[in-house]
């Protein structure tokens, strides 16, 4: 069958060599993805003197009232409300916060809400003391305000607007050099401050952050429009402003786009027509994707003009689709050849391919599994926005695969099991076992299927623009269909042919970003080196950062103590030929890990030396996880684009297949078998391929679902809600292999505990996401031990099941026979 493979292989490899053939022609930078375009306004009934947003909808206050409009922003209505003449506006998600006062300052805060065709205001703590010059901006679920006191002092204010009966927290204030404060923004868990700069000289820029305080940024190139300000994306700001030197004649009268990339820290300007440029501004405000600006026009009269940045797409070419499509067809081709040349009656054929695949190919498999979508898109984007820290796991984990592949892996390979869960039953009782496995297939659909899904399909959208929706669809459809085909061997050689296709996208970027730098392998040391983006270790104990510490604690409960928990992983450990080739399996998995894991996080790298030499690249209306997608799509070459799209849908599809197969060998072998009176193996094949099938839609649903929701990074998510979902049956392991006294009820006190105190931890958010994992295992394994001494202790026997070596051994045949007692 291997010689199959390697014809495949050679296949893609022409392929490869056809698409880096195609760069000759292309070697001049594509279009811009990111546009600027002005959009036209109604003109205001009455002229405004300031314009704020609530709920999304422009709100323009004049000196007699208020008007808002429409949401087809065709005709403006009058409201009810009216407003302070002093005043600052902070809008939200949700809800918008004036600030006003008298005499010029603000002291007083409203929380204003949209009601019908009107306004809804509620009353909010005052300052501590009025402020002066202030703005407004809001972050997470806290409104910070900065202005300056009536002694001219600088002051940072901030307000918890969820929780009940909260005050203001006066924070460290910036230098105050300067002038009068012109903006507040707040981006992607920094606050932006921008302050008049003296005469001639353009504005300071001032970041804040809760963990490293006020920080000195690169100057904005000119002067900011009070006010004229707004985030968009995940990491960008726009500012308005007039660039120095600009003609006075009327007030900033040559406005420019100004763009602030919050990583990077680079400034873009935003090419505007002089037309556009040349309209004098009487003040302005941040608006949906762009800012707009209040000037007066020739006949003296008050109109508005906004400036937006619209996302475009560029369309897959015809290569490109040729190198998709030939992708997708290998993989159908793998499933139904596997599908014809297996019988299909036997359930060990399709849950662990027989027992036959080599331990190379498991080895490889292994890794395929490991590297999702979540590693091509979503570790390089972590990498770019921060460093290398979270590398650590894997230097960490391959030390600790040297324990797994020696005392573990052998001990499970010789019981013969096919759902890892079958252990739980044999050491403790058939009720731990059928928990563990419903919570196993919990995490895997609700939390790595959903993710792995919906990474990619961002990623397409991105750069062609088919709707994520549909990818997610067309995805999961292909990876349903050779999963339920072939079973467990199709996943294994699916995932082989998939590694060589995702490695060498992966390599082939690398090498095509180093050749874009202008200062190519220099400039890249140069800038990671410079600005410590390639840091590994972090030794601080510093509980809410992904430390060193915190990886070690991670790796010994989530890989040395239950390894076991992964059905994904285990059944390609459990499909090889004896408990010798299993543990080469974990060897060739952990050779694998360390060069592949540096691949990807040296793509992160890359692209952030890449865009912050060019960051009028970048589009700003993207989230962090679309920076490779974006670099895919408007910077490789026709048929490159077509080759990295194919390594992107084999990093998911290769986890994806896995997810399916295993679970559908979870809910036959745990379940149906067990509930079913009298199954055969023709029908419990039978089940697991409608279980495939349903576990792929149910999966798809889930990242439909996911896909509603803005998150930052879908990498700390899928962290989470492993650790909230998957800690505390996982600690049943180690209690299980490790300890002779753990008992079924302590072990069921343990899962239970475990479960609530660390869902009290993230509601809470006492430590970084990281922990919840390890916490979660140790909690389970330190209540379930002391719970077990509250019951007698287990009176059946536990030679073969725990790694102790006074345990007399057993050969495969005395474990058959006893597995089968247990069934």
């Amino acid at each position: 069958m291997t010689r199959h493979f390697i014809h495949v292989v050679r296949v893609l490899a022409l392929l490869a060599t056809l698409c880096i053939a195609s760069l000759a022609p292309r070697l001049a930078l594509a279009d811009n993805l990111a546009t600027v375009r002005k959009v036209a306004l109604p003109p205001l009934p009455q002229s405004a003197a300031q314009i704020a947003t609530v709920e999304g909808r422009l709100l323009a206050l004049t000196e007699s009232g208020s008007w808002l409009l429409d949401e087809d922003r065709k005709a403006w209505r009058a409201t009810n409300f009216r407003a302070p003449q002093a005043r600052t506006f902070a809008a939200g998600p949700r809800y918008t916060w004036l600030l006003s006062g008298p005499d010029g300052s603000v002291a007083n805060v409203q929380r204003l809400a949209l009601q019908g065709q009107g306004i809804d205001s509620a009353p909010l703590p005052a300052l501590p003391e009025p402020l002066t010059h202030a703005f407004a901006a809001v972050l997470a679920d806290k409104l910070y305000v900065a202005g300056q006191t009536a002694a001219g002092e600088p002051r940072m204010l901030a307000l918890d607007t969820v929780t009940p009966g909260a005050g203001w927290e006066v924070l460290p204030a910036w230098d105050g050099r300067g002038g009068d404060i012109t903006s507040l923004v707040a981006q992607n868990s920094t606050v932006l401050l921008t302050v008049r700069g003296a005469e001639g000289q353009s504005d300071r820029l001032l970041r804040w952050t809760a963990r490293n305080g006020w920080s000195e940024a690169k100057p904005v190139g000119g002067r900011v429009l009070p006010g004229a300000v707004r985030a968009t994306g995940q990491a960008h700001v726009l500012y308005l402003a007039e660039p120095l030197g600009a003609s006075q004649g009327a007030a900033y009268g040559h406005t420019q786009l100004h763009t602030y990339h919050t990583i990077t820290g680079s400034w873009a300007v935003a090419p505007l027509s002089e037309a556009e440029s040349a309209q004098g501004a009487e003040f302005g405000a941040g608006w949906g994707n762009g800012v707009l600006r209040a000037y007066v026009d020739a006949g003296g009269r008050q109109q508005l003009a906004y400036t937006e940045i619209v996302s475009g797409k560029r369309l897959l070419k015809t290569f490109d689709w040729i190198v998709i499509v030939v992708y997708l067809a290998g993989m159908l081709g793998i499933g139904w050849y596997c599908y014809m040349r297996e019988k299909r009656n036997s359930t060990s054929d399709f849950f662990v391919g027989g027992r036959s695949i080599p331990f190379w190919a498991a080895g490889i498999s292994l890794y395929a599994a490991n590297t999702s979508s979540i590693s091509y898109i979503a570790i390089p984007a972590k990498a770019f926005e921060t460093n290398w820290q979270y590398m650590t796991n894997n230097l960490v984990a391959v030390v600790a695969l040297t324990f797994v592949a020696v005392a573990i892996v052998p001990l499970l390979r010789r019981l013969n099991l096919m759902s890892v869960f079958q252990y739980l039953e044999i050491r403790f009782h058939p009720a731990i076992r059928m928990i563990a496995s419903l919570i196993c297939i919990l995490v895997q659909i609700g939390s790595r299927m959903s993710v792995i899904l919906l990474l990619p399909s961002l990623a397409i959208a991105t750069i062609t623009g088919i709707d994520v929706t549909w990818s997610i669809i067309l995805m999961g459809g292909f990876t349903i269909v050779y999963t339920a085909m072939g079973g467990m061997k199709a996943v294994v050689w699916t995932d082989f042919v998939q590694l060589f296709v995702k490695m060498g996208g992966a390599l082939f970027a690398i090498g095509f970003i180093l050749w874009k730098l202008d200062g190519g392998v220099m400039e890249f040391v140069h800038v990671a080196a410079a600005e410590s983006k390639t840091k590994l270790f972090d030794f601080s104990w510093d509980l809410t950062q992904p430390t060193v510490w915190g990886f070690i604690f991670l790796v010994v409960f989530d890989v040395v103590l239950t390894f076991p928990k992964d059905q994904v992983l285990m059944q390609r450990v459990l499909s090889t030929k004896s408990a010798k080739e299993a543990t080469r399996s974990i060897w060739t998995f952990a050779a694998i890990s360390i060069p592949g894991g540096f691949i990807f996080y040296t793509i992160g790298t890359a692209l952030y030396t890449y865009y912050k030499s060019h960051p009028e690249r970048m589009n700003p209306l993207l989230n962090v996880d679309a920076t490779f997608p974006l670099f895919i799509a408007a910077e490789l070459p026709t048929g490159v684009t077509g080759l990295i799209i194919a390594g992107i849908l084999a990093a998911a599809m290769a986890t994806l297949s896995g997810i399916m197969n295993s679970v559908a060998t979870l809910a036959s072998v745990d379940f149906y078998e067990k509930l079913v009176k009298n199954p055969t193996p023709k029908k419990s094949v039978l089940f697991a391929e409608i279980a495939t099938v349903a576990t792929g839609l149910i999966g798809i649903a889930a990242a439909l679902i996911l896909s509603r929701f803005n998150a930052h990074s879908l990498f700390d998510v899928s962290i989470e809600l492993a650790g909230l979902l998957s800690g505390g049956f996982a600690g049943a392991y180690t209690l299980g292999m490790f300890t002779r006294r753990a008992n079924w009820q302590g072990v069921a006190i343990g899962i239970l505990c475990s479960s609530i105190l660390t869902t009290i931890c993230w509601t809470m958010k006492l430590v970084h996401p990281y922990f919840y994992l390890p916490i979660s295992i140790m909690l389970c394994i330190v209540f379930g031990y002391l719970a077990s001494y509250l019951f007698p202790a287990p009176d059946q026997s536990l030679a073969g099941l725990t790694i102790y070596a006074d345990t007399p051994s057993r050969t495969e045949e005395d474990h058959d026979r006893q597995t089968s007692t247990h069934l």
